[in-house]
């Protein structure tokens, strides 16, 4: 892996680890503005708890070496709740500026994810059980 390349991955990682950790305890925590959030969009106030640890295991799964397999989960689980706060915000008409966020790490999960070295990514080759 070129030098740029590994650079640009973990500049990346390490952002969206960032934003991942810090909005998960955000949520684990039930800030009260959170918590009128997702009341506002909607949803209840239990699946902060869901998001918060997933979130925690997210990033678990994406900075630990090996693994292959839990590492691509957890970069669709970030851009499927991503997506969703982007399209939920949309739905209920909040302003521009709350999709800042959820847009920012939807682009920097595809960045890791893109960048990711090939031991760290799912392969044909790690698929097949060795003979």
């Amino acid at each position: 892996m070129k030098r740029r390349s590994k650079t640009i991955y973990w500049v990346a990682t390490g952002w969206l680890s960032l934003g991942m950790i810090s909005t998960g305890m955000v949520q684990l925590l039930r800030v009260d503005e959170e918590v009128q959030k997702m009341t506002q969009l909607g949803y209840p106030v239990y699946l902060l708890t869901l998001l918060g640890v997933w979130k925690m295991l997210g990033v678990a799964a994406v900075l630990v070496p090996k693994f292959p397999l839990i590492k691509e989960w957890a970069y669709a689980g970030f851009f499927f709740a991503m997506s969703g706060a982007v399209f939920s915000h949309l739905s209920v008409g909040d302003k521009a500026v709350t999709l800042f966020g959820p847009t920012l790490l939807i682009i920097l999960t595809i960045v890791s994810w893109y960048f990711s070295p090939g031991h760290r990514k799912l392969t044909p080759m790690n698929n097949q059980r060795k003979k």
